[in-house]
């Protein structure tokens, strides 16, 4: 082993080792669906058995063919959440989705796409809170276009109101279209 191999071990073990013994061991559970309506059923049943969403992908899968994977983690200081899937292939229909979420105390958790019965795919965009304290804090604004300089443009004025952008995603219309989707959001006032 060589100086330079020795001191770079070192320091990503002085880097990792604290953050282990910190965190401790982590359980894990992945759910795997096409259908929006029984992801959500299964978040919420791991949300009462003390898991959080994680992380989220959506496509073709190795195991399941077009699927939407989902990994939840266990919280160590477990709280009561709950999760709405919103799915939607017309943007102001998923606007309105997210707005009539965020006035229930939902917040922005992960965005990714399923594919539709109707062909093309569906921006699917997962929305927690905590039962708690379902008090609505944030704003939601959808923005979809197919063109990068429309994209910019919406963008920079709804960066003036505040909205700071959070996601995005290309989804495809039953008809072949591609729009750039992006979900940005602002503290409420």
């Amino acid at each position: 082993m060589t100086m330079r191999t020795l001191l770079l071990t070192l320091c990503l073990s002085s880097i990792a080792l604290p953050s282990l013994a910190q965190d401790g061991a982590r359980e894990y559970r992945v759910l795997a669906t096409s259908k929006t309506s029984t992801m959500e059923k299964e978040m919420n049943a791991a949300a009462e058995a003390g898991y959080a969403f994680a992380a989220v992908m959506g496509g073709e899968t190795a195991f399941g063919g077009n699927e939407t994977v989902v990994v939840m983690q266990k919280d160590p200081k477990p709280s009561a959440m709950g999760y709405r899937l919103l799915a939607a292939s017309k943007t102001g229909t998923i606007q309105k989705e997210i707005r009539t979420a965020a006035d229930q105390g939902f917040h922005y958790a992960g965005q990714t796409l399923f594919s539709s019965a109707f062909g093309g795919s569906e921006v699917v965009v997962i929305m927690e809170r905590d039962k708690d304290n379902p008090t609505p804090t944030e704003d939601y604004l959808v923005i979809a276009t197919s063109k990068t300089s429309t994209l910019e443009k919406e963008m920079n004025g709804s960066g003036a109101k505040g909205y700071q952008a959070v996601a995005m995603t290309v989804g495809t219309t039953a008809l072949g279209g591609k729009e750039l989707v992006v979900l940005a959001r602002r503290d409420r006032k």
